[in-house]
């Protein structure tokens, strides 16, 4: 750690940034405080450290700041945040202050909020599954333990409740410890009161950590926020051995100030004016989840994508599919026609599901009864088409039981609407759809699964 210098004025000014000549061994995250005769002092932090220029990143208004007047004090000291037990039950501002009235939290540790990479060759393979309660999820496209599974949304769509609902409901299913850390991106005021209602009502608040960041915040806290959360869960998870679920939304939020950042400092910019290095920075955070080898803990990540215009191909959601392992889609259409949560079970899915599921984990048969009601409403959804085109006349009987399950599908097992379920639940609702349909549709389920189906009922 340097120790702390001064530096009288700053040779230009962009937004919020400023640019400070000839610093002293500056370091990237490194804390900063501005100074100004007549005014208070300023927040800052190093976001480009260089031999010749440093950039800070002023994180208060800058509105009469005069750079050539400004002292500026680099600290010596990276950004780190409070973490320990002692947050869970706490709503937090992005940078860690408190907004639920309390005092700061003392916690047990200070850990610095960039983090480090975790080494690939202590990375233990995800085998267990954690129930969030939406049966389209547990059933068809379930999360395991150490997964990056995001939540792909739209602009109007429920992304946001449905992030809510996780973190309320989200469980282990034989009882280990287990924790929330939510952190949302630049939320409205109105969101932020939502879920701090939500968390003093949830019969889970012990056991969660909220880090809120507002739309009206700074531009670099936003940039802060998921990785004040990530540290908190990190030490909760490898150093406390519990069972963490990290639930970032949004994360266009996130890239948008990545984007106006880029674009203060005349960076060269990428697809759609991003910066090149998106890909890069979105994988110093989806790659913080994961189990260690030899610990008890685990961290799973949940982040939330508003596609913009509903663009899968946009390069948020399409950087974000790269590095994590699999997505959860959200239909505009199935919205519009009142199932609730929306998912689209066709192009979601979860990469690591094979890996949670099974005998042991969830039931025996799941692998199967999940590939046949895939299945059937695939089947059921292209019907549909084909209906369209040559008429009810055209279909055959198979055709028409397909293009019902369908409709009874979305409707009865998709369409839970705001009740949580059981992944038992779940199954059983999956199997009374299945045994509505003559034995010859159901290809995907063998006469042993049938069998063991028929002797149980």
């Amino acid at each position: 750690m340097n120790l702390a210098r001064a530096y009288h004025g700053a040779s230009a000014a962009t937004g919020p940034l400023l640019y400070v000549p000839r610093t002293h061994r500056a370091a990237a995250g490194e804390w900063v405080v501005i100074r100004a005769p007549g005014q208070p002092a300023r927040r800052g932090q190093v976001i480009d450290a260089g031999e010749e220029i440093t950039v800070v990143q002023v994180l208060d208004q800058t509105l009469g700041l005069a750079p050539a007047k400004a002292e500026i004090t680099l600290t010596g000291d990276i950004a780190r945040a409070v973490v320990g037990r002692e947050l869970l039950g706490r709503a937090l501002d992005g940078v860690g202050r408190p907004l639920d009235g309390l005092p700061a939290p003392v916690g047990e540790a200070l850990r610095p909020v960039w983090g480090a990479p975790m080494n690939p060759t202590r990375r233990a393979r995800p085998a267990d599954f954690i129930e969030t309660g939406i049966s389209a999820i547990d059933g068809l496209a379930t999360l395991v333990r150490g997964q990056k599974l995001p939540v792909f949304s739209g602009p109007g769509l429920p992304g946001l409740e449905i992030a809510a609902e996780i973190v309320e409901r989200a469980r282990t299913p034989r009882g280990e410890p287990f924790a929330v850390v939510f952190v949302g991106v630049g939320i409205t005021e109105r969101e932020t009161r939502e879920f701090l209602r939500r968390l003093e009502q949830s019969g889970g608040a012990e056991r969660t950590v909220m880090f809120l960041n507002q739309a009206r915040d700074p531009a670099i806290e936003r940039l802060l926020a998921p990785r004040f959360a990530l540290a908190a869960a990190e030490f909760l998870a490898f150093e406390r051995g519990i069972h963490v679920l990290a639930v970032i939304a949004d994360m266009v939020h996130y890239c948008e100030t990545l984007r106006e950042i880029g674009a203060a400092r005349d960076e060269m910019p990428g697809r759609r004016g991003y910066p090149g290095y998106m890909y890069t920075d979105l994988a110093s955070l989806y790659e913080r989840a994961g189990i260690v080898a030899g610990r008890e803990g685990s961290l799973t990540e949940i982040p939330i994508v508003t596609m913009p215009e509903d663009d899968i191909t946009h390069p948020i959601p399409d950087l974000t599919g790269y590095i994590t392992e699999g997505q959860v889609v959200l239909s505009r259409e199935l919205h519009q026609r009142g199932i609730d949560p929306p998912i689209d079970v066709l192009p979601s899915l979860s990469r690591l599901m094979n890996s949670g599921i099974g005998e042991g984990r969830t039931v025996r048969e799941h692998r199967k009864w999940a590939d046949q009601l895939y299945a059937l409403y695939a089947r059921g959804q292209e019907t549909k088409l084909v209906a369209a085109i040559v008429g009810e006349a055209g279909l055959s009987a198979a055709d028409k039981r397909a293009r019902d399950f369908a409709e009874r599908f979305e409707r009865e097992l998709v369409g839970q609407g705001r009740t949580p379920r059981r992944l038992r639940e779940t199954i059983e609702i999956g199997w009374r759809l299945l045994e509505a349909l003559p034995r010859e549709d159901l290809l995907r389920i063998d006469e042993a699964t049938w069998r063991a189906r028929k002797e149980r009922t």
